[in-house]
């Protein structure tokens, strides 16, 4: 009998052991579509979700090739599920790849396939050939794109394609993303790496994984290396171990984009991988990859295409350069001039690049040039004139956080010039035609950037919290001879504030913003005599003014909101929870003051009670004062806070407390007529 129980012990456990193994595994192949694969009411996903990702899943290999090296595979298979035409972006695919003087990635086994259940049969549609587009993205980076055939709501795709990376790009183990803009059923990614290649591991955002494993494995690698012609190929054998690791999630809830966010991609869940070093057996010497910011900055120097001409003479730029700075009596009149010239008169043609794609002096020649281009050409002419000037690396907010360890140059999309005298550095971006000096773009406060030069490249900080966007509006209202409620309005905009008035006027003009301002104020309010200053002086804040009629309302009771249009209409966070931080992009400093006269032949009725409430003691605050006096009545208004991060588990106390600024600047003043 206890035989008997230990057989069925043993039967139960192997039963058990293989129904776990099964469900860590995904049972879905290319090409295999059933009718009831349409059907996913029995997953759980976001109800609002126009496509739906059923399994996304990649793999990363080794393996020696003919070249004297190592190949990098990868491998990735995707089936999604289009729900509805808001789904239909789902169905264009860009396969991002890298190049080098020597070699590219290439892509091939590349099937892509729509599939449509129409009266219960299954009708597939492939994608054509010549349907598939290359796009140069820049000299390191290129793109294979297309968009599958016959889609429509309720489509199956499936995507599945093998990229070969022979000629040394080690570097470039390709990361995983297991969140994106849909829901993911299941995502999967599994790196076989052989032991002489050592890796360092990088995560964001949740890392709770449905599988989670590394294993050690036996493994043996040749290598092939050619003599030349007619004579036979050298093989180098390898053998030892490698690590298998695999991570799964399950039913991954899509990372949607809310606002005041840098960008999602550095919140979504994923891991990225950075060669370490290289060291073939222990009695090998060991190959660091990653380097130093001084190799870095060294071969960026030495480039062509970053740093070739900033050391150089540049005897073509002379005559020019002295009529820019005629008549300039220090250093920092000339950095001004120089900045303003270039500024001025060159366009910029991408504002996402490191490198130039052409010599500055061509640059110069022809106004125009790629942001890297445009800030070392300022550079160069700055250094013309023995001024201290060096190239400055950055990320912009929306290509994500830069590292701030390693010098992993793919993680840089923008150069500006930091230039220097009598010991204080201003930091310069000329290819923004609107931008004062010593501005920056609010996409370049984005954490730590590198200056770049041989002696010692260094980080600068170049943050959110560093900028403080204040700006001040003044109302006065009185009764004109006819006793009709009239004023005048003036602003003193913030810096960015400005910057954005700048470039409505500037791509329309000055009629059609004061057309732009009646509309916001509607039929009710007429407005008149409209002032802009400072609108050239991009170093000073706009000033707005104009005056206004209320009109001649004779009703009973008024109503009126003593904040005109300025403010806040709706609660600029409206989910209900947040998983990732609110980045706000400057500090904020309003002030809203408002003094008016009673409207003849009127009282006041209702008064919006005065309050005053702080935002986490001295992270900022919420004024609202307002008083009646025998002159009328006066408010002030002023929101104010100190940071511009916010974690998650804050968002619920910042969401009310503009819950509740929405609220308070939408109250009135009731107005009542006196019998």
């Amino acid at each position: 009998m206890k035989i008997k129980r230990l057989l069925f012990a043993i039967l139960f456990l192997f039963i058990l052991q293989n129904s776990l193994s099964a469900q860590d595994k995904l049972n879905i192949k290319f090409g295999k579509i059933a009718p009831e694969d349409f059907d996913l009411s029995k997953y759980k996903y976001d109800s609002g979700a126009s496509a739906v990702i059923i399994a996304d899943v990649g793999n990363t290999s080794f393996e020696g090739n003919s070249k004297g090296n190592f190949t990098l595979i990868f491998k990735r298979y995707t089936r999604i599920k289009i729900l509805n035409k808001s789904g239909f972006d789902a169905a264009t695919e860009n396969i991002f790849l890298h190049k080098n003087s020597a070699d590219e990635e290439r892509v091939s086994d590349l099937k892509a396939v729509t599939y449509n259940l129409e009266n219960g049969n299954i009708i597939s549609t492939k994608l054509d050939e010549k349907s598939i587009f290359t796009d140069q993205l820049n000299r390191y980076y290129f793109a294979k794109k297309f968009t599958l055939p016959a889609v429509k709501e309720g489509s199956i795709i499936e995507v599945s394609y093998t990229i070969k990376s022979i000629s040394g790009y080690y570097d470039y183990l390709r990361s995983w993303d297991f969140q994106g803009d849909y829901p993911c059923l299941w995502s999967e990614y599994q790196a076989t790496i052989p032991q002489f290649f050592n890796y360092v591991v990088s995560t964001q955002g949740d890392q709770t994984f449905f599988v989670h494993t590394t294993e050690r494995v036996g493994a043996f690698y040749s290598v092939h290396s050619s003599n030349g012609a007619g004579a036979a190929d050298d093989v180098t054998s390898f053998s030892g171990n490698a690590f298998v690791s695999r991570w799964v999630k399950k039913d991954v809830p899509a990372m949607k984009e809310e606002a005041f966010t840098t960008t999602i991609r550095n919140h979504v869940s994923r891991i990225e991988f950075q060669l370490h070093y290289i060291q073939f057996g222990d009695e090998n010497p060991r190959h660091d990859m990653m380097g130093n910011w001084f190799m870095a900055s060294e071969k960026l120097l030495a480039d062509e295409d970053f740093g070739g001409a900033l050391n150089a003479d540049n005897f073509w730029m002379d005559d020019d350069i002295k009529i820019i700075t005629t008549g300039c009596k220090n250093n920092l009149e000339k950095i001004k001039k120089t900045y303003a010239y270039v500024r001025d008169n060159f366009t910029c043609t991408s504002h996402d690049a490191i490198y130039t794609l052409s010599p500055i002096k061509t640059v110069f020649k022809t106004k125009n040039g790629n942001v890297a281009a445009i800030n070392l050409l300022l550079t160069a002419m700055l250094r013309h004139e023995n001024i201290s000037a060096e190239p400055l690396l950055l990320s912009t907010r929306d290509n994500g956080y830069p590292s701030d360890t390693y010098p992993l140059m793919e993680r840089f999309n923008y150069v500006i010039c930091a230039a220097t005298d009598s010991d204080k550095t201003y930091y310069l971006d000329a290819s923004q035609p609107l931008i004062g000096f010593n501005h920056l773009p609010t996409y370049c406060y984005n954490g730590n950037a590198r200056v770049i030069n041989k002696e010692k490249p260094y980080t600068v900080a170049i943050d959110a919290d560093s900028l403080k966007e204040q700006s001040m509006t003044s109302v006065i209202i009185i009764n004109d001879d006819k006793g009709h409620p009239a004023g005048n309005f003036q602003s003193i905009q913030g810096l960015y504030e400005s910057y954005e008035t700048r470039g409505k006027i500037k791509k329309k003009s000055e009629k059609e913003f004061l057309k732009d301002l009646q509309t916001a104020y509607g039929s009710d309010i007429k407005i008149d005599n409209l002032h802009i200053d400072s609108l050239s002086l991009l170093e000073y804040p706009v000033k707005i003014s104009y005056d206004f009629d209320l009109g001649n309302d004779d009703a009973d009771i008024i109503y009126f909101n003593p904040m005109m249009s300025e403010n806040y209409k709706e609660n600029p966070f409206k989910s209900a929870d947040r998983k990732y931080p609110v980045e706000i992009p400057y500090i904020i400093d309003e002030l809203y003051t408002c003094s008016m006269e009673i409207p003849k032949g009127y009282a006041v009725e209702e008064l919006p009670k005065s309050s005053k409430v702080a935002y986490n003691e001295k992270e900022g605050y919420f004024e609202y004062l307002i008083q009646k006096n025998d002159l009328g009545i006066q408010m002030r208004v002023r929101l104010k806070l100190n940071k511009t991060v916010f974690l998650p588990d804050e968002y619920n106390t910042l969401r009310d407390f503009f819950a509740y600024v929405v609220k308070k600047e939408g109250e009135q003043i009731v107005f009542k007529k006196i019998k």
